[in-house]
């Protein structure tokens, strides 16, 4: 790989720049302050030497000594023994100093290379032009067929204007415990709406609509970029929005797994396969490079020989390549980690509102806060088309299975089994008996929600509900991305009832304390958060998630 090194420094090493954070254990690359580079002081002149003397300006090499060694105000002469320590002094602070704005300079030149790096797509109003670090967020990562890598035009058609391949919609819940990847088969069949795209002149071209074609369509074909593929997936979901979204080629496979190291794959048997090119035996094996795309590319080694079936050896890959990535191995190497923002950072296209090293760091890193064994992958339920025939080469969605999970991903819902056990524990203190509406006493405040949230939940719970005795106290000053609710322990019925008119799950429920209303009684406190969506709307979306085949990143299973 191209080091680059020289465009910031000549005697400036990269990766010099990154340092170990001892809160976690992992290296960052920290840019020094903004500072005006200092002056290295030089030797002084000697203290006689004054104007018109000669050696005016610098030292004349041989200090004047006093006779009794004392100066004028009877202290000793600086002399030899001052200058000495002095002069390291000085020149130690000042190469110190020259250092460190080196290093400022260094480190910012290389966070300008990496963000020169990174491609963008203005996808005219189809992502969010911003990314929240406290807010749930879902990006569409897509994989194209575009041929561009050395080698990579051996792969299939090599004039594809790159459809999209592999198509995953990432979403990661709110509060970082678990997140979902939801797999989109390429040869699913829908319906591709119009798509409005940026042309190189600025100006904005609508390209129409098409019903009943691949879904690989929504991208390339007709001049579409990704803003199609986002509006198509959004059409899908019944609405649900989706915040950004990340492309890459055949080649990022190749360069990705080859800057960690390597990913560990297992195969439950041999493959040699002559269409994409891989020879692996059983077991388990690290690839790389061309062996990993060619893992990824593989279809007629695997069950019945089709894309669902790839799929889900893509999604073991990707569990791996997440687990390496968090590894060790990786986080607490400077040069691997170099290496993967180098490659990452060319390999990917991305949405302006994530166009930044900066930004996508800050993706990164919530995306880490995410255990491995609550990301869940899975694929969206289809079924074979029968406009095919006998030959099942395209398939429909199955639309009931479908919405439950899209529906389950919009509310946070978590696919894991881990995550369904601590949430039976959570709901366990909705059980219980509950207080009639009209005993319910409860002050609201917003502390997150949109603008004027906490007067419509207040006139909803009066008017609809019978909770009469409410009151809305008005913004907290905080926020908080999850609604709460807070009630003293002979409360408990009163907090059970609201629970269940506002659609809480047993999480929000927060036991040990009250207020006092304006009446002098004491009331729960009820405070919405950025989830809330509005009066009458379920806080925390469906219960429990469908039924569906999945698998975690943190799995270890073989290939099949």
């Amino acid at each position: 790989m191209d080091r680059p090194g020289r465009e910031w420094g000549d005697d400036i090493d990269p990766a010099d720049q990154w340092v170990r954070n001892p809160h976690t254990g992992e290296y960052e690359l920290r840019p020094g302050p903004p500072a005006e580079q200092p002056t290295v002081p030089g030797p002084r002149s000697a203290p006689d030497a004054g104007p018109g003397r000669e050696g005016r300006g610098r030292s004349t090499g041989r200090p004047q000594r006093r006779a009794a060694g004392k100066g004028p105000a009877g202290r000793k002469s600086a002399g030899k023994k001052r200058s000495t320590g002095k002069r390291i002094l000085l020149w130690t602070s000042g190469t110190l100093a020259f250092v460190v704005v080196a290093g400022a300079v260094g480190s910012y030149l290389y966070l300008k290379h990496l963000d020169d790096n990174i491609s963008t797509t203005d996808t005219a109003g189809a992502t969010s032009d911003s990314f929240s670090k406290d807010k749930a967020f879902s990006v569409l990562v897509i994989g194209t067929d575009k041929r561009q890598g050395k080698g990579d035009a051996g792969y299939g058609d090599a004039n594809s204007v790159g459809h999209a391949d592999t198509d995953i919609l990432l979403h990661v819940s709110q509060d970082r415990t678990n997140a979902t990847a939801l797999s989109i088969p390429r040869d699913l069949i829908t319906d591709i709406p119009d798509c409005p795209t940026k042309q190189p002149d600025d100006s904005t071209k609508v390209i129409p609509g098409t019903k009943g074609v691949r879904f690989n369509q929504s991208l390339g074909q007709l001049g579409r970029d990704p803003g199609c593929t986002v509006r198509t997936v959004e059409q899908l979901a019944g609405g649900m929005k989706v915040d950004h979204f990340m492309m890459a080629d055949f080649n990022a496979v190749k360069t990705l797994t080859t800057a960690v190291g390597g990913v560990d794959v297992c195969l439950a048997h041999p493959v040699k396969d002559k269409k994409s090119h891989l020879d692996l035996p059983a077991g388990p094996s690290k690839i790389e490079g061309e062996q990993a795309l060619a893992f990824v590319r593989t279809r007629y080694s695997w069950g019945n020989h089709g894309d669902l079936d790839r799929i889900k050896v893509q999604q073991k890959f990707l569990g791996a390549l997440f687990r390496k990535m968090k590894s060790d191995s990786t986080l607490t190497s400077p040069t691997r980690l170099m290496d993967l923002a180098e490659t990452a950072t060319r390999a990917l296209t991305v949405d302006k509102g994530i166009g930044h090293i900066t930004t996508l760091k800050d993706v990164a890193l919530e995306l880490k806060k995410v255990p491995p064994k609550n990301i869940t992958f899975l694929t969206l339920p289809v079924r074979d088309n029968p406009a095919d025939g006998p030959v099942h080469k395209t398939v429909l969605v199955q639309p009931g299975p479908a919405g439950q999970i899209f529906s389950a991903i919009k509310g946070d819902v978590s696919f894991t089994e881990v995550k369904k056990r601590q949430k039976a524990t959570q709901d366990a203190r909705l059980k219980g008996p509950r207080s009639a509406p009209g005993d319910v006493r409860v002050d609201l405040y917003n502390a997150g929600a949109p603008d004027g949230s906490a007067q419509a939940a207040l006139s909803w719970l009066q008017t609809q509900k019978g909770v009469t005795k409410s009151t809305q106290l008005g913004n907290t000053g905080a926020h908080q991305p999850k609604t709460t609710l807070e009630y003293a322990p002979g409360q408990a019925a009163q907090a059970r009832e609201l629970a269940d008119l506002m659609g809480l799950a047993g999480d929000a429920l927060k036991p040990g304390r009250s207020e006092t209303n304006d009446q002098g009684l004491p009331a729960i406190v009820l405070r919405l958060g950025a989830d809330f969506q509005g009066a009458g709307i379920p806080v925390d979306g469906p219960a429990e998630p469908p039924a569906v085949p999945k698998q975690t990143a943190d799995e270890v299973k073989c290939a099949s």
